[in-house]
């Protein structure tokens, strides 16, 4: 996403700042105008950067527990912002020291994620939106604190998706507790963001593919995913765990377990090329004159809005530099992955799906509203 400007003082801050360290003016995220508001007149206004006030709060999170930057209008009929009304669990904040923190973590990573998501226009029903709507599903998180594995215990809550439904361990924010899940799980890349990016991938195709004739084009790149779940997991598992072919046909290993996962892991990469390139862009940089392609960077490309092959012709040279970048600094590759010609087609699908779903050509499966008890 594109760097954000203080209103105040036109300081460039990261997304999930509070405090601008150059005025020291308190800043909140305004999901409407895309952009942070500042707090003046002794703390009682919000502000743009041309002086207009606005009628919003922060959001309960941040009143409760200090995790959110996000505003919310005083005339929305729920306290909390556009990320954390969609919050149905949070974790047991006394149960260790620890809680507090991690969960900060994983709030900002969802709130990343909101952001695009909404940027993109895509439909984000939470559970109560979607009974009364009719839609298939709305989107909910449980956020669960698991000691167990802390303690040479068997794991109880694990990560997933269902029915709109994603739990999330907090033991992913723990650092070194996720690297050596990465490493005994083989994987290349695992991150927070990324974990968040995946399930709501799979929430994504319950809500505009399943149980809608879009399944047919989906299955044609993806294949037939009324296959068995737990056979497909059992068989991936139970080997070394590495796939087969992901390098010319998938974009990760765990794609190559189950159309579901395919799917939900090519969602995620779109999320992160579009979302990479748009930091990209709001820098003013731009990749140039790169050998070997057919289709070149163009400076004024929107990568929201970009045709597939504009996204890969940019995202290619950055994803190259990055991780040349990265490796002068002694870190790992930012994008360790390969896009072959098929997970393009993939891609391809996921950036069509979204824009038509933006456009309102896609809806899903909606059904009859439920109507409140008497």
């Amino acid at each position: 996403m594109a760097p954000l400007a203080c209103p105040n003082c036109a300081r460039l801050n990261h997304f999930e700042v509070r405090v601008c360290p150059n005025c020291s003016f308190t800043l909140g995220y305004d999901p409407a105008s895309e952009g942070f508001l500042f707090l003046g007149d002794n703390a009682t206004t919000w502000r743009d950067a041309a002086g207009r006030d606005h009628d919003v709060v922060v959001c309960a999170n941040n009143n409760e527990f200090e995790v959110c930057n996000w505003l919310v209008p005083t005339g929305d009929d729920t306290p909390f912002c556009r990320a954390c009304r969609h919050n149905r669990t949070i974790p047991d904040l006394t149960a260790d020291p620890t809680v507090p923190e991690r969960w900060g973590k994983i709030e900002a990573a969802k709130r990343r994620l909101f952001h695009e998501l909404i940027h993109m226009k895509l439909p984000l029903e939470t559970i109560g939106e979607a009974a009364a709507t009719g839609a298939p599903q709305g989107l909910a998180f449980d956020f669960l604190y698991d000691p167990s594995i802390e303690n040479n215990g068997q794991q109880q809550v694990f990560t997933g998706h269902e029915s709109g439904l994603v739990t999330l361990n907090l033991i992913e924010a723990d650092d070194v507790e996720r690297e050596r899940i990465r490493r005994s799980l083989g994987e290349p890349y695992r991150t927070l963001l990324g974990h968040m990016r995946h399930e709501v991938g799979h929430h994504y195709w319950s809500r505009l593919i399943e149980n809608t004739d879009e399944v047919h084009a989906f299955r044609a790149l993806f294949g037939d995913e009324t296959i068995s779940y737990e056979d497909a997991k059992s068989l991936h598992y139970g080997g070394d765990g590495s796939g087969s072919g992901w390098t010319s046909d998938f974009v990760s290993a765990y794609a190559t377990m189950h159309p579901w996962e395919d799917f939900a892991e090519t969602f995620a990469h779109y999320l992160h090329i579009v979302d990479a390139l748009a930091t990209l862009g709001g820098f003013g940089m731009r990749m140039t004159n790169w050998p070997g392609e057919e289709e070149q960077p163009d400076a004024s490309f929107d990568p929201y809005n970009a045709p597939t092959s504009q996204l890969v012709a940019e995202w290619r040279p950055f994803s190259f530099a990055q991780n040349a970048i990265n490796r002068s600094m002694g870190q790992a590759d930012l994008y360790p992955f390969h896009l072959s010609q098929k997970i393009i087609a993939k891609l391809d699908y996921v950036n069509q799906l979204v824009r038509r779903a933006r456009n309102g050509e896609i809806r899903g499966a909606f059904t009859q509203p439920q109507m409140a008890a008497a």
